[in-house]
């Protein structure tokens, strides 16, 4: 969990700093382009992270349950493919919440 901590905060400050820095030099402090920056990479960012815990969560507990019993193989695809679809559009829909900030609508 320590780790997972660190990486968090370094990848929130490989965007902001970059946003703000950017900020500054092209309007000062009147210019909030900074935010709409940040925005986009935390939604980006934690889409991504939450689905690939999700995805690994589901996959690794599908197999573990095939190497069970092996036999309930074909009754568990079903439920796994549709539990991997709806998890991967939690991150196309960060994507679009991400892209719908950087171009400001």
């Amino acid at each position: 969990m320590r780790n997972l901590a660190k990486i968090f905060f370094c990848s929130l400050a490989g965007v902001l700093l970059p946003a703000i820095a950017q900020a500054e030099t092209a309007g000062g402090a009147g210019d909030s382009t900074w935010g709409y920056a940040l925005g986009a990479g935390l939604a980006i960012g934690l889409a991504g992270l939450g689905c690939g815990i999700g995805q690994g969560l589901t996959a690794g507990n599908t197999t573990a349950g095939i190497a069970r019993n092996p036999g309930a193989a074909g009754s568990m695809n079903t439920p796994f493919i549709l539990g991997m679809v709806l998890i991967e559009s939690i991150a196309i829909y960060g994507l679009l919440i991400g892209l719908l900030l950087v171009f400001k609508f």
